[in-house]
């Protein structure tokens, strides 16, 4: 193929378990006129072997093979060797759903303004089976936003696209720079948040991709980074915004007294990291992983001293991590984590009677 429409991108690390339904996912399009780039980035499992019986078989597939990297950096290496007028990201754990290609190339074939385009989602847990958000099937869809207007107001305080239903314009992607490294593992939504400053964006309603939630995602096991990446992206764009010079240009590690210094105080940081470490134990909650949903709740009790953080915060926090102790037959931890609780904050311990005081009519 000389010249495909849309480049897919996946980039592949130690995913056996996951990879040949997502690359299945991307070959089964009924939009062909596509090239499907796959970088694998320092695999020790049988990821490579996989990869390469497909790339074998089918004439679409460009495998190539990096030393182990960054995130970041893998991105970039497929995303600069795409050659056609738009990027599909695919992540190796996750599935395309047979019209992905065709809806978002047909979109934005009609919205010559757009330059990224993401789409509605729904999540499934390690071995495939659906799961239900609190507002449908839909993980993201019908009422996540789609105009630009309404993703702009969102991306203040939040993500509104979701990796690997995105796709872009490839001259938009080089001319902002690609991914940066420094801000992995937020690197998507820091460059969401620059192509966002040269052109539209918009969500496709429709569902296009089936997010797989598992315990080895990156986005798992390195919560306060990505805290930090995102806090960062938002502190860049302001700086970007006033008319200044981007303060990230420069800067190889993005730590706490980096944003300090361009002024996200510490209990900005606090109150981030906590909400990020809740939401994580959350989406292990929901996929019934709950030992990893308990090692989450210790890490963050012993990540931070949580000293701007208000005591009903702390006392929420410890009472969480004791009900996942509870859930993991470890009772005395508990026990001794709930008491604690208790110490930070006293009234908690009328939480288990409000139930009952409801039936009777107090409140």
């Amino acid at each position: 193929m000389s010249e495909p429409l849309v480049s897919v991108v996946m980039v592949v690390c130690n995913v056996e378990r996951f990879l040949a339904e997502a690359i299945e996912s991307v070959l089964g399009q009924t939009f062909h006129a596509f090239e499907f780039i796959i970088v694998d980035f320092g695999s020790t499992d049988k990821s490579q072997g996989i990869a390469s019986s497909y790339a074998a078989k089918d004439a679409r597939i460009r495998l190539h093979q990096i030393p182990h990297c960054g995130l970041a950096e893998a991105r970039n290496a497929g995303c600069f060797l795409a050659r056609g007028r738009y990027i599909a990201i695919q992540d190796a754990d996750d599935i395309s759903l047979p019209d992905r290609l065709l809806w978002q190339t047909d979109f934005m074939e009609k919205h010559a303004g757009v330059g990224l385009l993401g789409g509605g989602g729904v999540v499934i847990e390690k071995e495939g089976q659906r799961l239900f958000a609190a507002n449908g099937e839909a993980f993201f869809g019908p009422d996540y936003p789609s105009g630009d207007k309404e993703i702009r107001q969102a991306m203040v305080s939040g993500c509104p696209f979701w990796q690997p239903t995105v796709l872009m314009r490839r001259s938009i992607f080089a001319a902002v720079g690609g991914y940066r490294p420094p801000f992995a593992p937020a690197e998507d939504y820091d460059l969401w948040v620059r192509i966002s400053e040269h052109c539209d964006v918009a969500n496709l309603a429709a569902v296009v991709s089936k997010y797989r939630i598992h315990s080895n995602q990156v986005s798992v096991r390195k919560q306060k980074q990505q805290t930090l990446g995102t806090l960062a992206a938002r502190a860049s764009a302001a700086s970007r915004k006033d008319g200044h010079a981007d303060p990230f240009d420069s800067v190889q590690a993005i730590t706490p007294d980096v944003l300090v210094g361009l002024g996200v105080s510490e209990a900005t940081q606090q109150s981030a990291l906590a909400l990020k470490y809740s939401d994580w134990i959350r989406a292990m909650c929901g996929v019934r992983e709950w030992s990893v949903a308990l090692d989450t709740a210790i890490e963050m009790l012993r990540s931070s001293d949580w000293k701007c953080l208000e005591p009903r915060a702390i006392a929420d926090m410890r009472l969480t991590a004791a009900g996942l102790y509870w859930k993991n037959n470890r009772f005395l931890n508990g026990i001794l984590t709930a008491a604690h609780a208790v110490i930070t904050r006293p009234v908690v311990v009328g939480r288990p009677l409000r139930p009952l005081l409801r039936r009777f009519g107090v409140k």
